[in-house]
Formats: structure tokens, sequence, C-alpha cells
């Protein structure tokens, strides 16, 4: 009968280990903070009214007045880019407000292409910046 030395016992040990813990995920992380437009598809053609659905991850959707960490509200800019962090979103025919909470919304514009950008703020109508924006063009015919 062969007897192995302690050192190597180890050995074997940590390799036994090893080879286990290469099969385990890591513990799950939180999700990623994101907001995105689901509908219409990015380069959709669609008719002078429109259905806009939006999406978030890792944070949620409540409607506008007290400013809750991890917590806002939509915003459709029309033919304009996302907003600064911090800076106010203004009232105003480009920037339409979803402030009760809406995830979606019926959308009229003439004819004609444009870029559209949600774009995620809190309570107080403060965006949250790039990183929580979306961008897609659509063709109204």
């Amino acid at each position: 009968m062969k007897t192995y030395s302690f050192r190597f016992s180890f050995l074997l040990a940590t390799a036994a280990l090893a080879a286990t813990l290469a099969g385990c995920t890591s513990a799950p992380s939180a999700p990623a903070q994101q907001v995105s437009i689901l509908e219409p598809a990015n380069n959709a053609t669609v008719g002078s009214t429109f259905k806009v659905r939006f999406g978030v991850n890792g944070l949620q959707v409540a409607p506008a007045g007290d400013i809750v960490a991890n917590s806002g509200h939509h915003h459709l800019l029309i033919n304009l880019d996302s907003i600064a962090s911090g800076e106010s979103i203004p009232f105003t025919e480009k920037h339409m407000h979803f402030g009760k909470g809406q995830i979606e919304a019926d959308v009229k514009l003439t004819p004609g292409v444009y870029k559209l950008t949600a774009q995620f703020a809190n309570g107080a109508h403060q965006s949250f910046g790039k990183v929580l924006s979306d961008t897609i063009t659509v063709t109204v015919k």
C-alpha cells in the first residue's frame, strides 16, 4: 500500500477544491441601471400616431414629486440629445414629460425623420444624464 506525504495530500485537496470552485459562478450582482425605448424599433417607419414604450432596469418608475433613491420617470426628447446629469428637463413641445409614471404613450408627429431620446430623471425632473438615456431614429410617414 502506498502512503502519501502530507504535502502531496494537501496538493491533491487544493486541486480538487480549485476544480470545484471553477464550476461555481460568482454571486449575482445588482441589475445594471439602464433605460431603453422598447417600441418602436430603431429605424422603424411609423404612422403619424404611434406608440412609444419605455423600458427600465435597476430603477423604479415613480411619479414626479418626491426625490426617492433609485427611482424616477421617463421623458421623450424630440430631435434632441440627452440632457446632462443634474440639469432640469424643460417643459416644451420637444420635451415630453411622463410625470405620472407612465411607461408608454401615443405620440403624434408630422411626417419626417425624427431622433427620439428617452431620458430618465428624478422626481424633480433633473436628468440622470446620458447613461440613463436611449436614442432611436424613426421615420414618420
